[in-house]
């Protein structure tokens, strides 16, 4: 029964909580109508979604958002240190192929919204068989180490929100 009234329990609450952020007001009335967002929203759209995917809103999502918050940060001091340090010639901006052993559309844009969201790095686009991204980092000396870290940090993690 609850699953026919919430279909997206998660997105019913990330509307709710992106609505009352929108409004900038914790009154009753703009929780009431975050509330009716939050499901009429997934409700109609749900027939658009038949094969949702699994995902697990337990320590693997938690600790997923962590890192990926802590390395947009660490990430934004690294590219000031660069642009303040370094010339444009000497910076070493690569092209990279990041295999992917993750499947789902959903979890494919995870990672490529990841990876465009930390500065330095740019997810461009995906190949036609959907087994491998195409990146571009503004400054990179070891590619390989570069992709062996993408997949042990955020694709290894995604693997897990994305049973």
């Amino acid at each position: 029964m609850i699953r026919r009234i919430l279909p997206h329990p998660g997105l019913s609450l990330l509307l709710v909580i992106v609505w009352m952020l929108m409004v900038n007001d914790l009154g009753y009335g703009a929780l009431v109508l975050g509330l009716i967002f939050g499901v009429l929203i997934p409700l109609i759209t749900s027939r658009f979604w038949p094969d949702r995917p699994v995902l697990r809103f337990g320590p693997a999502m938690a600790g997923y958002v962590g890192i990926v918050l802590l390395d947009i940060i660490v990430a934004n001091f690294q590219v000031a240190w660069l642009i303040v340090t370094r010339r444009n010639r000497d910076l070493e901006s690569r092209w990279m192929v990041v295999p992917l052993e993750v499947r789902s559309p959903e979890a494919i844009t995870v990672l490529a919204g990841t990876i465009s969201l930390t500065p330095g790095t740019v997810s461009s686009d995906i190949s036609s068989c959907g087994r491998a991204l195409l990146v571009h980092a503004i400054d990179v000396s070891d590619p390989e180490a570069e992709v062996a870290r993408i997949k042990l940090r955020y694709e290894a993690r995604l693997l897990k929100v994305f049973a």
